[in-house]
């Protein structure tokens, strides 16, 4: 039986997409190192900062970094440890609980913003005119899985 390989083509951009990925996430990680938070942390403190002074439920924060719910919860509790994150009752039913960004984290993560900003700017959106940008777009929606969903249904 032969083994399933890449045409040449397919290799390149894959191996484009990766290079490209590690590099550009290793030098954001390294930007933000000095504030003291990881890239996890990180995108964790952006998605409430999203979400705005109401929060999100623990259950959407786990789900939207693509975590398992016992392995959000220990990085939830690191973030709260540190004084970045408390936890509230969730307002609709009061049976779960909503994560919202304390002063602290509001702070930090508005330092982690300017600093990423910067190092996008550089690594990655100054490097593309508006017609790379929505070529990437126009990919990234056909990568998301909502296409795999849409595929199934046809």
């Amino acid at each position: 039986m032969a083994t399933p390989r890449l045409s040449d083509l397919e290799n390149e951009a894959w191996q484009g997409f990766l290079y490209a990925h590690d590099r550009i996430w290793r030098e954001i990680e390294a930007g933000i190192a000095p504030l003291g938070v990881s890239m996890a942390e990180y995108s964790v403190l952006s998605l409430l900062g999203r979400a705005g002074r109401s929060g999100m439920r623990m259950s959407e924060l786990a789900r939207d970094r693509l975590m398992s719910t016992g392995g959000f919860t220990r990085l939830a509790d690191r973030l709260e440890r540190r004084g970045l994150i408390e936890r509230q009752r969730a307002a609709e039913d009061g049976r779960g609980y909503v994560a919202v960004l304390t002063p602290d984290g509001r702070n930090l993560l508005r330092k982690a913003w300017k600093q990423q900003h910067a190092d996008l700017r550089r690594l990655f959106l100054d490097r593309l005119d508006d017609d790379d940008l929505r070529a990437l777009t126009r990919i990234w929606s056909r990568l998301a899985p909502e296409t795999d969903d849409e595929a199934s249904l046809r």
